[in-house]
């Protein structure tokens, strides 16, 4: 690493920070004050403003670095991620969008509690929502100290705590002073960076091969040293009947998780109508999906001309492939082509690293203000919708807290788990609720509640039991074997015990259905009739 690269790479940061906090500053003078604004946006996003939205919320530098970097090292299963991400968005149009919408007004809560009694519900809910957010959190801090630090040179200890408390800083300020409006300008301003970006990189890589895309795909094998198993399937998740089934679990987990991820629900409430909601939806697919099928080409592009040694050897991980990628396509270490493009990645990581924490953020402050403490603190109207704004960035700056905090403790830690388990956690404790309040006719409290905490304590005890934590030397704790769950992601038995959980407790409830509710929100939900 030379100075050009760090001064550069400098340069573009303070760039960006100085152009988000102006966005950021302007909209908090423009600000009404009011919890639609501070959670919504005012409702006044069209459906592509949105549509890029919800992208730069999705697209998170483990999309970027990490994604890249695994196809890199392990050719076809490492594609396997990229399908994943992208089909999960097929489930968020077809059952979630649009009547989520209809139905909600700021979080997953407000779907659930329409038919049910609002308090134990807004409690699992929220707390639920607050689990999901701080994990996908901290991978986001610990991600951000080790890969900025990488990026500009700086691996000493210092250099990464001071990396994860100016990112945290950095998103109370986006959260408590801007909102969801500030949030989302943020968001649209990473995706077009990163996609411009990533575009640029694509272009680079297939020139390299005269673009030709097969020549891409057999340099890769050859230099990969699996020859053409290497774009076959087995070499990460093949063998074992354990690695088959992590496969399935983390599958089912990507798949289904998008859809209950508190900072995406949220993001169908910033549009004025439904119809725009499924609309941003489309542009969201539009543009991951693109996103998604070049990171195929940077990984591969990565084994071809980096080679998956070098890539190992520079981070095990494989996170540094994309950097690594652009320095040798800029003209090589020590070329002023190479310091510029191996600057211009780094920023773009950064500013994927700030845009997603801000989204994260905003998100488990809205479930912490409207959700737990309107629910635990009854007041007037007005003054409760005055009291949830103030809590809320009280909230976002406690989180912010929290996540500096954890992902300083975590800074050395295996934590690509995390992510995984975030979309765990969504998936069997927000998306089995979600879809049994909208779709059936006869589920009551008990069940929702139940579902709730029927995903969410296995998940969270079935990690604490893999041997992500313990049992293996790759584990968080590897001097201790507690170790009783075989599988790294608890997706494939978490998942169905959250919809198992809703519906034994549906089904023992004494509380019989409430028929009139349900037809509210049949009809809210498919129609948009007096959807807020």
């Amino acid at each position: 690493m030379t100075n050009d690269h760090q001064m550069l790479a400098l340069l573009l940061f303070s760039a960006f920070v100085a152009v988000t906090l102006g966005i950021t500053t302007w909209v908090s003078r423009n600000r009404h004050g009011s919890a639609e604004e501070f959670y919504a946006g005012g409702r006044l996003f069209s459906p592509m403003e949105n549509g890029f939205a919800i992208a730069g919320d999705y697209m998170s530098a483990a999309s970027f670095l990490g994604i890249s970097g695994l196809i890199a090292l392990f050719g076809y299963d490492g594609m396997l991620y990229s399908v994943g991400f992208l089909v999960a968005w097929l489930v968020v149009l077809l059952l979630v969008a649009e009547l989520v919408r209809n139905c909600g007004r700021f979080t997953l809560a407000d779907v659930v509690a329409a038919r049910m009694a609002e308090r134990p519900v807004r409690i699992a809910a929220g707390t639920s929502s607050v689990t999901v957010s701080v994990l996908y959190l901290v991978a986001q801090m610990v991600g951000a100290g080790s890969l900025v630090a990488l990026l500009l040179g700086g691996t000493s200890e210092a250099a990464r705590s001071w990396t994860v408390i100016g990112v945290g800083a950095l998103m109370v300020i986006y959260v408590s002073l801007g909102g969801m409006r500030a949030t989302t300008w943020i968001q649209i301003v990473k995706a077009v960076l990163l996609i411009a970006g990533t575009i640029a990189l694509t272009v680079l890589v297939l020139l390299r091969f005269h673009g030709d895309f097969n020549q891409l795909l057999a340099t890769a094998a050859e230099r990969s040293g699996h020859g053409r198993d290497f774009l076959a399937p087995g070499l990460r998740y093949g063998g074992e009947w354990t690695a088959r089934l992590d496969f399935i679990s983390l599958g089912l987990a990507l798949v289904l998780g998008t859809a209950g991820l508190p900072h995406i629900l949220s993001r169908f409430y910033t549009v004025p109508t439904a119809r725009a909601a499924r609309r941003s939806v489309v542009w969201a697919i539009g543009l991951i999906g693109g996103f998604y099928l070049m990171t195929i080409v940077l990984g591969f592009g990565a084994a071809a001309i980096i080679g998956p040694d070098a890539v190992r050897a520079s981070n095990a991980a494989g996170n540094t492939a994309v950097p690594l990628l652009a320095l040798d396509l800029g003209g090589g270490a020590g070329s002023t082509g190479g310091t510029v493009l191996f600057a211009i990645v780094a920023a773009i990581a950064f500013a994927t690293i700030l845009a997603v924490v801000a989204g994260i953020t905003l998100a488990s402050s809205a479930s912490v203000a409207h959700d737990l403490y309107a629910t635990l603190r009854r007041r007037r109207a007005r003054a409760k919708r005055y009291s949830e704004v103030t809590v809320a960035r009280m909230a976002a700056a406690g989180i912010g807290a929290a996540a500096i905090g954890l992902g300083l403790l975590a800074r050395d830690l295996n934590v690509a788990f995390l992510v995984g388990l975030a979309f765990a956690v969504a998936a069997s404790a927000n998306l089995p609720v979600l879809l049994y309040s909208l779709f059936w006719r006869n589920f009551t409290t008990r069940g929702a509640v139940w579902s709730v905490y029927g995903g969410l304590v296995p998940a969270m005890l079935l990690v604490l039991l893999s041997p992500v934590v313990s049992g293996s030397p790759e584990a968080l704790f590897p001097g201790v074997d507690f170790q009783l769950f075989p599988l790294q992601n608890p997706g494939l038995v978490s998942i169905p015990l959250g919809f198992l959980a809703g519906w034994i407790g549906t089904v023992t409830s004494t509380e019989p259905p409430d028929a009139a509710k349900h037809a509210e929100t049949e009809v809210r939900a498919l129609t948009g009739a007096g959807a807020v």
